[in-house]
């Protein structure tokens, strides 16, 4: 139920920086869906695994719209609303990279 993913790239920056990671869980996906606000991981082909900031929720919360903070992150503006099926999880816990 929850998974350990290295940040790689600046969609984040400063938040989360590159060699950082997160720990992702599923666990509260099972009782409430996402918040504006909240930082998800989800599954977005072509691009991979994703994290990124909720900005809206859609469609009575089975959709996301969201957002990186970097002004060239890859997000909704470019792939659309993330459906509910693609989320691997919410960030509980941010470990900056060591130095």
């Amino acid at each position: 139920m929850c998974r350990l993913l290295k940040v790689h790239g600046d969609s984040l920056i400063p938040d989360y920086q590159e060699g950082d990671f997160v720990l992702v869980s599923k666990i509260p996906f099972l009782f409430a869906s996402p918040r504006p606000g909240q930082v998800i991981a989800f599954h977005m082909p072509p691009y991979g695994t994703l994290i990124k900031r909720v900005e809206q929720v859609l469609e009575g919360g089975q959709s996301f719209f969201v957002a990186g903070t970097h002004p060239f992150s890859v997000d909704s503006r470019q792939f659309g609303p993330v459906r509910r099926q693609a989320l691997l999880g919410r960030v509980v816990w941010h470990i900056p990279k060591p130095g």
